[in-house]
């Protein structure tokens, strides 16, 4: 009897076993947003809005 392993190949894999480069591509992500935001806050807040604004136009949640 084998036993499943974590680490699959492909669409279906666990995505609580992420090696070591994809967390720190996500970290380094996060902290470059981090820094942009603080260095230019009016264009964090204009992307913010117009991300906002083009999935509430394009869900429609009524």
């Amino acid at each position: 009897m084998q036993t499943p392993t974590l680490h699959h190949a492909g669409p279906e894999r666990n995505h609580h076993a992420l090696d070591a480069s994809e967390l720190h591509v996500r970290q380094d992500l996060m902290d470059y947003i981090k820094h942009y935001a603080s260095e230019k806050p009016e264009v964090a807040a204009l992307w913010c809005f117009g991300i906002g604004f083009v999935l509430g136009w394009k869900l429609k949640p009524w």
